[in-house]
């Protein structure tokens, strides 16, 4: 008997999630909530959720500083921190508001640093201040700079925990998270859409995409246009040794380079009191090319062939060779945080782990900034969702929802 489509009487619809991350996970649990009815499934390649990008990230719960007004990470990260606030209080997750200062340690950020701050007050960032070198020490001893933004909403949370969490409310509400699923078809049958995984498939009516590192790969499988193509880009972490961890007390933040989607090395203080340094931007060799020994010719060639990747190297190339430096070089990997913050050295840091971030990369070799989603027809690809994805993620599976409702 022919799978029936969505709305039939017979037979349950079905809607499918391709991504385990943290924001395919709230897309999954969101569709529970709007339409109990609805069988849900989720399909994840790895063994776990929150494999890659979720699990290796920062922590930070962005209060809304950076992103132009009006656009979809504006909107999307206020409305997400409230959403995400409420739920890590309802299921007692950790969440510490321990504030954040955002940096001018040279003339030539103090300007940036003033139209930083126009775009957090146009974007309702709570309690944003501009501060001077006296006030920022009172808040952070051990730091130095020109002046600062005080943010003193910026929390941090465990973003792999919240994943772990949106997956258990996906079952217990009837849906299902299947993993060691790497989709390899999506197949369009009349009106409904198969996912192929080896031998197994699963028949669906709608689909949505959040693949994160694999988000082209796998909007190709369905049909949507080559672009944009994702970089990934690789982001090593240092973690500070115990003797000087506690001469942090919340977060610092350099004055990020508008001309790039990366907000610059930064200490970061985890929900397990430990503290790290990073993370940096190195073009990753593979799509999950935690190391520099990941690599993989077939992603290189590919990167090679899109006509975007050459004019970003043209534009990019000094960038990129700072970067590859500071990976090499744990001296020259702390050249930059030590204008912030001088009493954390090269010989109080050590080696930890890497993320890799999914960047998005038009034709004409632009960064794409913004979050991107393309619909198509049954198929909704979510083709960029960098930072704050995490924290937005509560309020992107809304917007998502929204529109395919």
């Amino acid at each position: 008997m022919p799978d029936r489509a969505i709305g039939s009487s017979r037979e349950p619809s079905a809607i499918g999630v391709v991504g385990a991350g943290i924001v395919g996970l709230a897309i999954a649990r969101e569709l529970t909530r709007r339409r109990p009815g609805v069988r849900v499934v989720v399909f994840e390649k790895e063994d776990r959720v929150a494999a890659h990008q979720t699990g290796h990230n920062s922590g930070v719960v962005h209060a809304g500083i950076y992103y132009p007004p009006g656009g979809l990470k504006a909107r999307l990260c206020t409305r997400g921190v409230a959403l995400l606030k409420e739920y890590c209080a309802e299921r007692k997750l950790p969440y510490v508001e321990c504030g954040k200062l955002v940096i001018a340690a040279r003339d030539i950020e103090v300007s940036r640093m003033d139209a930083l701050y126009e775009r957090a007050v146009a974007n309702g960032v709570p309690g944003i201040r501009l501060i001077g070198p006296e006030e920022l020490r009172e808040i952070e001893p051990h730091a130095t700079g020109l002046a600062a933004l005080h943010s003193p909403g910026t929390a941090i949370t465990d973003f792999a925990a919240v994943a772990r969490s949106f997956a258990e409310d996906v079952t217990a509400a009837g849906g299902e998270v299947r993993l060691g699923f790497p989709v390899e078809r999506i197949a369009h049958e009349g009106s409904r859409l198969r996912v192929v995984s080896g031998d197994e498939s699963v028949a669906v009516d709608r689909l949505i995409l959040c693949a994160g590192l694999q988000s082209d790969r796998v909007a190709a499988l369905a049909g949507d246009e080559p672009g944009p193509r994702i970089v990934p880009f690789r982001g090593e972490y240092m973690r500070v040794g115990d003797a000087k961890a506690g001469l942090l007390r919340g977060l610092i933040y350099p004055v990020s380079d508008p001309r790039y989607p990366f907000l610059g090395v930064h200490f970061v203080r985890r929900v397990d009191g430990s503290v790290e340094v990073g993370p940096n931007a190195v073009l990753a060799l593979a799509p999950e090319g935690y190391r520099w020994r990941d690599l993989s010719p077939s992603h290189l060639a590919r990167l090679a062939a899109w006509p975007g990747s050459w004019r970003m190297a043209a534009r990019h190339w000094r960038m990129g060779a700072k970067e590859v430096r500071g990976s090499l070089s744990k001296r020259a990997y702390m050249e930059a945080a030590q204008r912030y913050m001088p009493a954390i050295g090269p010989d109080d840091v050590v080696r930890d782990g890497a993320g890799v971030r999914a960047q998005a990369l038009d034709r004409n070799g632009a960064l794409v900034d913004d979050f991107r989603i393309h619909r198509l027809g049954p198929v909704t690809a979510v083709r960029n969702a960098p930072s704050p994805a995490a924290t937005s993620s509560m309020a992107i599976a809304e917007h998502v929802l929204d529109a395919i409702d």
